[in-house]
């Protein structure tokens, strides 16, 4: 199945086709607006040559957050995401022969996934529950327990970047974000 988040064919299909491309989106996706962060890994590709976490995690480390750091830069704090994506890199290679795709293939249920991807350098739990349910409405990667391991996530509607699939969902997304942020300061004001 394609994947449909950045609105720019081309990141997309990098999303598509590289299962760390993927992985590096949903890690960028923070304090960013998501197209932009799903974008990311096409640019570390088109500027580097390669998603290979080996090559990134080598990759002298100024040098690499220079090129993230070029605009239109891969994340507003292009910096301290260059760093993080290193060591995304680095952990990927080492614990999975830098088959990103290993994190899931080799899950053995989804609560087993969920703390694989809550291991990963920027993944708290909820971001870990929202890649888990992006895996299984998207690539329809679904261990037993997936559903309990997300939680809402798990739900059909428009919660996260697991349900979108073009512009019209993302927007949707967009406007649960909003309303759920609303919502969180009427009750606390």
């Amino acid at each position: 199945m394609a994947i449909h988040i950045t609105g720019d064919p081309a990141a997309d299909q990098v999303l598509t086709d590289d299962p760390f491309a993927l992985l590096v989106g949903m890690m960028l996706d923070q304090q960013y607006p998501m197209e932009h962060a799903f974008r990311g890994p096409a640019k570390v590709l088109d500027r580097f040559g390669s998603l290979e976490p080996a090559r990134i995690a080598a990759a002298d480390p100024e040098e690499f957050a220079a090129l993230c750091s070029t605009p239109p830069a891969v994340h507003r704090f292009p910096g301290s995401m260059a760093a993080r994506l290193q060591e995304l890199a680095a952990i990927v290679e080492g614990q999975y022969g830098g088959r990103a795709e290993r994190l899931w293939t080799e899950a053995s249920d989804g609560k087993d996934l969920l703390k694989r991807v809550m291991a990963l350098p920027g993944f708290g739990k909820q971001k870990a529950q929202i890649f888990v349910a992006l895996l299984a409405k998207q690539l329809d990667v679904r261990p037993d327990g997936w559903e309990a391991a997300v939680g809402a996530y798990a739900e059909e509607g428009y919660r996260s970047v697991a349900d979108v699939v073009d512009e019209t969902s993302l927007q949707k997304v967009r406007d649960f974000k909003k309303q759920k942020k609303a919502a969180a300061r009427s009750a606390t004001g």
